[in-house]
């Protein structure tokens, strides 16, 4: 039986430099590969640690509407050793869209409206 590991999300961006400015600000994430294609770039993000996980974000050169994320269910989720810290740069940023203080958690939207969530150390899970 073939078995799977996660390797990236994609989030597809109307301003590439916009948003991986926001996302090297926002979560320190910085590019580490990019596939320029004919119409097309796609860029992927990687975090300070090293994980295999990468956010790809994608650019078509001849998308210029917003795009439509519906009722934007689905987020991406961070955890950071800080939560003190993260909370005050978001908050400075003006970028925190949404606060679970019940389950010590936040969210921070990027500039094309995706919602990433901020968790806490693991210590022990509240849901």
């Amino acid at each position: 039986m073939a078995t799977f590991k996660f390797a990236h999300n994609n989030f597809n961006v109307l301003d590439l430099e916009r948003s991986m400015k926001f996302y090297e600000e926002a979560l320190g994430l910085k590019e580490v590969r990019r596939i320029n294609g004919e119409g097309f770039k796609i860029v992927f993000l990687g975090d300070e640690l090293g994980s295999e996980h990468q956010l790809e974000l994608t650019w078509l050169a001849d998308r210029k509407e917003p795009y439509n994320l519906g009722d934007n269910e689905f987020h991406l989720a961070l955890r950071t050793d800080d939560y003190e810290a993260a909370h005050a740069k978001h908050e400075k940023m003006g970028c925190i869209c949404y606060e679970n203080t019940a389950m010590g958690i936040y969210f921070i939207v990027d500039p094309d409206g995706y919602w990433v969530e901020i968790l806490p150390p693991v210590v022990e899970e509240k849901y």
